[in-house]
């Protein structure tokens, strides 16, 4: 396993508790930057780790980079005994269980803290660790539509429509990464650890941003806008004369030059148009007008000829045309990480870099418990003492 040297996390150590997404993807930002995660698994041969997938797909790889795996059945009090073991010298340690389900373990963060007052605890639910609906299940898509995101997204009329990634999971992860860092950053003035939590819907209410505010200050329910920007006009997707594009002209030196671009100036003057006000209030009949426009060239014609004026244009790719694109293969996204089982891959890079560096993928997955033997010799276990946790299903 490669080391992780010099990187900025390395002298932490990590606790990986997590399964799903939402919580392996708060792990993954620590472990990116050079923490050292143990993942502590159920002994049993499991082939792969719930909605993550089958252990040697692209979904397992991608989430769980950059770590060891121990097995360890926390149900067992030997199992227990282990982790509180691997706590005492553990920086952090990250959970999405429901919230009883650490406590009914034993291992929750008022059980830990004795053992190891400096312990950052972090943890992930669906709907926060208190309140009326705190010991519901909770997933990404339940999260969009109480979140209100899908009633946002999508053509007006059509209904509610999910978004095409795991938002909440994901940035619900990122949120969390954010509060493990704050908590360590404040250790070491304090010499304490905390308890940093989050859940899908807090993520998912804070990703509506502006949309928020319209309701929380000006009691405006945000409608569906569909590829329409709800406030900043025009800015959407136009026909071409081969495909489609994205243009942002929001703004009136924007939409200034985009007048003069596609050889309307008189949209600068029209009454309807004129204004950001009159934009937004006749939106559907800009559209009408400008669509004839954008269709009279290709979608490279008017993206060179688009921003070379200074308004941002773009095509609209699919995912291997995203990844072929010149600017994309220049920012290696796509990192090379060498399995053990697998051979050489290819998977997502962090988006980070340090100046011209971007931060490599030092390791592929972990083989389930490939790091049993090692981890509990650092304990103090004999061979013997391994051989019988495993005998009895502990590891």
């Amino acid at each position: 396993m490669t080391g992780n040297g010099s990187l900025p996390l390395a002298k932490f150590n990590v606790l990986d508790l997590t399964r799903a997404r939402a919580g392996p993807t708060c792990v993954r930002q620590l472990v990116d930057w050079g923490a050292s995660a143990i993942k502590i698994e159920m002994p049993g041969g499991r082939s792969g780790d719930g909605m993550g997938g089958n252990r040697h797909g692209f979904d397992f790889q991608n989430l769980h980079r950059n770590k060891r795996s121990v097995t360890l059945n926390l149900r067992d009090p030997d199992g227990v005994k282990i982790f509180k073991e691997l706590a005492k010298t553990a920086d952090v340690v990250v959970e999405n269980y429901r919230p009883d389900v650490k406590r009914r373990l034993g291992i929750d963060y008022e059980a830990l803290r004795p053992i190891n007052p400096r312990l950052i605890y972090a943890s992930i639910s669906g709907f926060g660790q208190s309140g009326p609906y705190r010991d519901r299940p909770g997933v990404d898509q339940i999260a969009q539509g109480m979140g209100g995101l899908m009633s946002i997204t999508g053509i007006p009329g059509q209904g509610p429509v999910r978004v095409g990634i795991p938002i909440a999971d994901l940035c619900s992860g990122i949120f969390l990464a954010q509060g493990v860092l704050v908590a360590l950053i404040e250790r070491e003035t304090t010499d304490q650890g905390k308890w940093v939590h989050t859940s899908l819907l807090e993520a998912m209410l804070s990703m509506l941003d502006f949309q928020a505010s319209r309701w929380l200050m000006s009691g405006e329910v945000p409608p569906q806008a569909g590829n329409n920007h709800p406030t900043g006009i025009p800015t959407g997707v136009f026909e071409t004369k081969d495909g489609h594009i994205n243009i942002a002209a929001s703004g009136e030196d924007l939409y200034a030059r985009f007048c003069k671009a596609v050889e309307r100036p008189d949209l600068l003057t029209d009454e309807r148009f004129a204004t950001s006000r009159a934009r937004s209030k006749n939106r559907d009949e800009m559209m009408e007008v400008l669509m004839p426009v954008t269709r009279k060239k290709t979608s490279a014609e008017w993206i060179t000829l688009l921003n070379e004026a200074g308004v941002p244009c773009g095509p609209i790719y699919k995912i291997n045309e995203s990844f072929a694109d010149p600017q994309v293969q220049h920012l290696k996204m796509a990192q090379p990480v060498k399995s053990g089982v697998l051979g050489d891959l290819t998977i997502l890079g962090h988006p980070v870099s340090f100046g011209d560096t971007r931060l490599p993928i030092r390791n592929a997955a972990p083989e389930l418990g490939a790091d049993n033997d090692d981890v509990l010799t650092g304990l103090g276990y004999t061979k013997d003492q391994i051989a019988d946790l495993a005998k009895r299903g502990v590891i």
